[in-house]
């Protein structure tokens, strides 16, 4: 039987306005992650940090996201490297390790929504900025391949 969605919080924290995405970012965070897969009805989770740190050119972060999944009762090693790269305005570019786009980021608002198309699936990721030390990320995975929910919790530290 399928998992419905996990609804929204009665009272989602007020976004917290961030000027400059790549000042906000840079550094240690931990995080805490639930991942639902609601079309088989699974649950799962990440525990891990994630360090944004300057690439070896110096003009971009590289986002590396380090720990441990846990799925169907077994544990995971899981790691993933995304380069961000900052704009004058405060924005960002964030692309896939290999160089393939994936995204802006403007949190100047305090929140954010992505989409990325994926084959057949899509993407859609909401990133709110909490607290100068805390923000959260809901990715909405849609299509014939997939139907997930990511809900990540960083706090940094």
């Amino acid at each position: 039987m399928p998992l419905e969605p996990v609804p929204e919080p009665a009272r989602a924290p007020a976004p917290y306005p961030v000027p400059d995405v790549a000042g906000y970012l840079a550094g240690r965070w931990s995080i805490e992650r639930t991942v639902y897969d609601l079309r088989a009805g699974s649950e799962g989770s990440f525990r891990g940090t994630a360090e944004f740190r300057p690439d070896a050119a110096g003009d971009a972060l590289l986002h590396v996201e380090e720990g441990r999944l846990t799925w169907g009762g077994t544990v995971y090693p899981a790691h993933r490297t995304l380069r961000l790269r900052p704009r004058p305005d405060g924005t960002a570019e964030i692309d896939f390790a290999d160089g393939r786009p994936f995204h802006d980021l403007d949190l100047r608002t305090g929140r954010w929504t992505a989409v990325h198309p994926c084959s057949e699936d899509r993407y859609e990721g909401t990133f709110t900025a909490v607290a100068a030390d805390a923000w959260h990320l809901r990715w909405r995975v849609t299509g014939p391949v997939k139907d997930q929910l990511l809900c990540s919790v960083y706090r940094r530290g």
